[in-house]
């Protein structure tokens, strides 16, 4: 069964750096077909997309976090990276790594990806705070 494992949030001032990482077990059977992605939820709003990242390496990334974050893979061992530069106060929220065999359940193609809830797999999150 995949397991995805977020690790890496913490408590950083604005202007400073995170690099949260999720290590995908059980996935090898999907790494060239399935695609990837960070999402985040804020007290009180709606779980967003923050990057996802197709099989052949495709990668769209939030309007918002574009030019701070950068979203990776190594596919040899299916370990999905988020570098997150110059972060601000309203990057805090918990941080969701997300994994598909295909495309996420709506979705038909990667762009769509970023809007689509039905992803098959999930991690627990791991909580990113940024303070002014």
């Amino acid at each position: 069964r995949v397991q995805l494992v977020e690790s890496g949030g913490g408590s950083v001032r604005a202007g400073g750096s995170l690099t949260l990482s999720c290590i995908a077990s059980e996935y090898s059977e999907y790494t060239y077909r399935g695609c990837m992605g960070w999402h985040r939820q804020a007290p009180g709003k709606r779980r967003e997309a923050v990057a996802v990242i197709g099989a052949d390496g495709t990668i769209i990334v939030r309007d918002s976090v574009k030019g701070r974050f950068t979203v990776s893979k190594a596919t040899a061992d299916n370990t999905l990276y988020l570098q997150m530069d110059n972060l601000k106060p309203e990057d805090t929220a918990m941080y969701y790594c997300a994994a598909d065999r295909d495309l996420p359940f709506g979705a038909r193609s990667l762009a769509e990806a970023m809007t689509a809830g039905g992803w098959d797999f999930w991690g627990q999150g791991t909580q990113v705070t940024v303070t002014s």
